[in-house]
């Protein structure tokens, strides 16, 4: 299996528009996330927090093996390439994402670092056994922005499997407020100001090889049966 940069290409119209929702350099949430130290990790994507079978049966290692192995670690690499050199090898991951979504001629390096970002946000929001409903503070925040658990598990999985094409859905933060968004290719939401608490990938090299055309059953095994609410908690804050 091959993969090229434009795996993860975004159309310039669609780059532009996440370039003008970027006001400053916002913090990763604060988490610690190994893949988000860029200038520390260097080009490869860190390791998994989890072993490749750990998922199985809801994604098997070959899945994993695949996604992680090749696409993730592509994007490390091809961002590792394109800012060898510069001053933005310097940079944590989240801060070169944001520098070239306000450079219209740096979409290539966009479409990979923020590829790289979400994917590693991915990783760390899932974790064997997990799923479910959460409890405490994330638990009366969804219940507070949703109206209930089973209200956001709909609008969540509505708007994963409503994604036309590959993409993302997020639960994310808002001036204070939860709220369930998508967004295309390698857009993420922190070039809107929005800090991401929980993310589902629903580019078909995530769950093709298990689900072939069934995102809907995909995105509700991740839900009841994969989710970190540990991680969510943490970027709740």
């Amino acid at each position: 299996m091959k993969n090229q940069i434009t795996d993860s290409g975004m159309t310039r119209r669609m780059f532009l528009a996440s370039a003008a929702g970027v006001c400053g350099l916002v913090a990763a949430n604060g988490l610690g996330l190994g893949g988000l130290a860029w200038a520390e990790e260097g080009p490869m994507a860190p390791a998994l927090p989890f072993p490749e079978a750990a998922l199985e049966p809801v994604i098997s290692a070959k899945t994993i093996g695949f996604h992680f192995g090749k696409h993730t670690a592509l994007y490390y690499a091809n961002t590792a390439k394109m800012v060898a050199g510069k001053p933005l090898a310097a940079m944590p991951l989240d801060k070169i994402v944001l520098e070239a979504a306000k450079d219209p001629s740096a979409m290539a390096l966009f479409n990979n670092a923020a590829q790289a970002w979400n994917h590693t946000f991915y990783w760390n929001g899932i974790k064997p056994g997990g799923g479910g409903a959460p409890t405490g503070k994330v638990l009366e925040a969804i219940n507070g922005a949703f109206g209930g658990f089973e209200a956001f598990k709909k609008e969540f999985t509505d708007t994963a499997v409503g994604q036309f094409g590959s993409g993302w859905a997020w639960l994310v933060k808002e001036e204070g407020k939860l709220k369930v968004v998508k967004t295309a290719n390698a857009a993420t939401p922190m070039t809107s100001n929005q800090v991401a608490l929980l993310t589902v990938d629903v580019w078909e090299h995530a769950y093709y090889l298990d689900y072939q055309n069934r995102r809907a059953d995909y995105v509700t095994a991740f839900l009841d049966k994969l989710v970190n609410w540990d991680f969510v908690a943490k970027n709740l804050g």
